[in-house]
């Protein structure tokens, strides 16, 4: 049971949660305003406003500079896997929602053509972001650290 204790006392994990938490929590809102309707596959789904994976991330590596200063192999390390997660999320996952968007109209198109059902496969859209997207998470993930590093740390 201590390891619980261990992990509820955690600052990283607690601060990365949080952060992905409150971005998956303002996406959901965001897109039920937008669409009129709650969806709440948002709230664990990927792709849309803001960026949960940039929020995690940035969150990680602000509260790692905090805690352990910009020159740590902590913020280092953190800082490197934001890079990249952001990068991935504006890169190659925008690129693959583009691709299944283009896909499933494709599938679409052959069935009305063809007049003949393809087997259930509807690729997922909404997988990555825009530059804003992940902006828009960074700010979420790197001000939610700082509120609980004064807060609680």
């Amino acid at each position: 049971m201590e390891w619980f204790i261990d992990l509820l006392r955690n600052p990283y994990l607690i601060t990365g949660l949080l952060s992905w938490f409150v971005a998956q929590v303002l996406k959901t809102i965001i897109h039920a305003i937008l669409n009129k309707k709650i969806d709440w596959e948002r709230m664990f789904g990927d792709g849309g406003m803001p960026s949960g994976h940039s929020a995690t991330v940035s969150s990680l590596c602000t509260i790692c500079a905090l805690l352990h200063g910009f020159n740590s192999f902590e913020f280092a390390v953190s800082g490197i896997l934001a890079v990249i997660v952001c990068h991935d999320a504006m890169g190659v996952r925008m690129e693959t929602g583009k691709q299944a968007i283009l896909l499933n109209e494709m599938i679409e198109s052959f069935e009305i053509l063809t007049k003949k059902e393809l087997p259930e496969l509807v690729l997922k859209e909404f997988v990555g972001h825009t530059p804003s997207q992940v902006f828009a998470g960074i700010l979420i993930g790197a001000l939610n650290a700082v509120v609980l590093f004064y807060l609680f740390f």
